[in-house]
């Protein structure tokens, strides 16, 4: 392979198709936009639009908010942890901690930080800190003979 023989694939760049150029394009005329009417003009903004009908989003009654400030954190249960230790993507002996779980790709991002959950079982003497625990997840952990910190 040299340099001047690199091309794209097939397909990969296709030239802007130009309407309103003529009966033989096949976009002449209308350029696809069919005939008359609203949808035919340009600056058409008809999303929600009842034909002068109240729309159904002004018509149901508003309930509750969405907080500016919630917190959503990045949950971990105590089973895929252990399957994470199985898989020697976790070194139990050493401090877990949200860099190392990110690390190993239990969780995919740390955001506002990491909620110990108890779902599943964990056998592996652990000692993690994390951002919220579950009362029953720190119950299974120092069941299994581990710690967990909450920071």
């Amino acid at each position: 392979m040299k340099l001047n023989e690199l091309r794209d694939n097939d397909g990969a760049r296709t030239s802007r198709f130009r309407v309103g150029r003529g009966i033989g394009s096949g976009k002449g005329k209308t350029s696809g936009s069919g005939v008359k009417g609203q949808k035919s003009r340009s600056g058409v903004a008809i999303n929600g639009f009842e034909g002068g009908q109240m729309p159904i989003y002004r018509r149901l009654p508003k309930r509750g908010f969405t907080s500016l400030n919630k917190v959503v954190y990045e949950v971990v249960n105590i089973g895929r942890l252990q399957k994470a230790i199985d898989a020697g993507k976790v070194d139990a002996k050493a401090p877990i901690t949200a860099d190392v779980l990110a690390q190993a790709g239990v969780i995919s991002r740390i955001g506002n930080g990491v909620r110990l959950l108890a779902k599943g079982e964990l056998k592996a003497k652990v000692e993690i800190t994390v951002t919220g625990a579950s009362k029953a997840a720190v119950e299974a952990v120092e069941k299994a003979g581990g710690k967990v910190t909450v920071a």
